[in-house]
């Protein structure tokens, strides 16, 4: 290790085995740990790097001017520049899903639909090219965007988009670990919003210990409390327009760890959703128009 350190140096071998350390947790780990290793990498890593790249550009000058040898200096700049290469996938220049198959995890949900009327599913399923804002994060790797029409109108007036105001029930049976209803809807397409997740209700599911997250509720409208014992079919709250969201819809995933005690929404594992009820496939994807039974 000391002759290594010698040869390529320490800030090297640091920088090296970091990369090394994340993406190895991300496409063989996984887990809780791959899933925080990957949020590192799009959104910590690409602003270390360039800090990095400044540095070791100096570096570099001072070492051509004092006619030093370079060969670890470039070595520094490209490892630097590597560190930058998670900034194309979260601005979605590379659309590429984070690396895990519904096969291969579990424990798998299937649940009922959480709306009575006919939905049009806005973004679903397993790839980037039918459920791109969600895929790309471990958290919301099987996530589901429902509307109604008329959607995607552009209308300034909340009232106009079809899934406002809609009943929101429950999917499953469980224990409601978290209920909020006090942002306020935000007019479509504005970024006026206090929270990610907006008006919300955390249901840990009681087969599997897993949790179950409704996002993007309207103000006032949430009927359940922390403690509450739920059953498929209870009415929730209604669909609003809080938090980050375009227009009005019900955001729904699924994960393992308790949403109420992760530092950050995003540093979860996602795991598959399935529906059970409904006159489409278990895992209907973009463009799905879907109908209940009742």
């Amino acid at each position: 290790m000391k002759t290594l350190h010698k040869k390529i140096g320490i800030w090297n071998v640091l920088i090296a085995g970091l990369l090394i350390v994340l993406w190895a947790s991300v496409f063989w780990f996984q887990g809780l740990f791959g899933a925080v290793s990957w949020g590192l990498l799009k959104l910590v890593l690409p602003f270390v790097g360039v800090v990095l790249l400044l540095f070791f550009l100096i570096v570099l000058i001072i070492k051509l001017r004092r006619k030093h040898s370079i060969q670890r200096s470039l070595l520094s700049l490209l490892l630097s520049a590597l560190m930058e290469f998670p900034l194309l996938l979260t601005l979605n220049v590379i659309p590429y899903a984070y690396p895990a198959k519904p096969d291969s995890l579990s424990p798998a949900v299937t649940v009922k639909w959480p709306l009575k009327e006919r939905t049009t599913v806005g973004w679903g399923g397993d790839t980037p090219t039918v459920n791109l804002p969600h895929v790309t994060w471990a958290s919301e790797r099987w996530a589901y965007d429902l509307v109604m029409e008329p959607y995607n109108t552009g209308d300034p007036k909340l009232e106009s988009y079809g899934i406002w105001n809609r009943e929101v029930l429950a999917p499953v049976s469980g224990t409601v670990v978290a209920a909020y209803d006090d942002e306020d809807d935000i007019a479509p397409n504005t970024e006026d919003f206090q929270s990610s997740e907006g008006n919300h209700v955390y249901i840990r599911i009681e087969k599997t210990g897993t949790y179950l997250l409704l996002n993007h509720l309207k103000k006032g409208s949430v009927t359940v409390n922390v403690g509450d014992q739920v059953n498929p079919g209870d009415v929730l709250g209604r669909v609003g327009n809080s938090g980050s969201t375009s227009e009005p819809h019900l955001h729904i995933h699924h994960q393992r760890q308790d949403p109420t005690q992760t530092i950050y929404p995003i540093f979860a594992e996602g795991l598959p959703l399935y529906f059970e009820g409904i006159d489409a496939g278990p895992m209907p994807e973009k463009g799905t128009v879907v109908t209940p039974s009742r």
